[in-house]
């Protein structure tokens, strides 16, 4: 599991949360944007069995910022490239014999990010694509969606991943489509 003070901290959250304030445990989910992308990754990677869904904003995968450095320019400038197989491994590594469900994962992107650049978007569709066992291929493109000029495409149920052409690292976050697709909603 993973080793950090922050994320060893969930597990002590959500049963406060649900002890004292009779929290759904399935209606837990992790979003941000960048470093909060990082961490919803790194949760849907950690913690499978306490969160549903993971939507990341401008992030990276799971382990690429791993090393004792605050910063990998390796990984931020998206030179860190691994097979489907080994960023899927990665993922698994951080609960190490779960064989339970893991959290769903809509992934967004601006197509012109240079502080996490848009490569790392493709090393987390390589990611999610096998943690699930799917394919790299899409089964289905959307145009403009949810605005004009950004394309979702989806990889089955549990992967979808939306670039947003022409917009950088201040991806705007689209509540209304996350809300929608993790089914907080209904």
């Amino acid at each position: 599991m993973a080793s950090s003070s922050c994320t060893l901290t969930l597990p002590t959250v959500e049963d406060a949360g649900t002890f004292t304030y009779n929290v759904d445990v399935n209606k837990v989910f992790a979003t941000g944007t960048s470093s909060g992308a990082m961490m919803t990754n790194v949760l849907a990677g950690a913690y499978p069995d306490l969160i549903r869904a993971g939507a990341p904003f401008a992030g990276v995968p799971y382990g690429c910022f791993a090393g004792d450095s605050a910063w990998n320019n390796q990984c931020s400038t998206g030179q860190l490239i691994k097979t489907a197989q080994q960023w899927g491994d990665q993922a698994r590594s951080g609960y190490p014999g779960y064989t339970g469900p893991r959290p769903k994962m809509q992934l967004w992107h601006g197509s012109v990010d240079t502080g996490l650049h848009t490569q790392n978007f493709y090393e987390e569709i390589k990611q999610w694509t096998n943690v699930f066992g799917v394919s790299q291929t899409p089964t289905s493109t959307t145009k403009n969606w949810p605005l004009l000029n950004w394309t979702r495409t989806d990889y089955g149920p549990n992967v979808q991943a939306i670039i947003a052409n022409g917009v950088d690292h201040d991806i705007p976050v689209q509540a209304t489509q996350v809300i929608r697709w993790m089914g907080l909603d209904k």
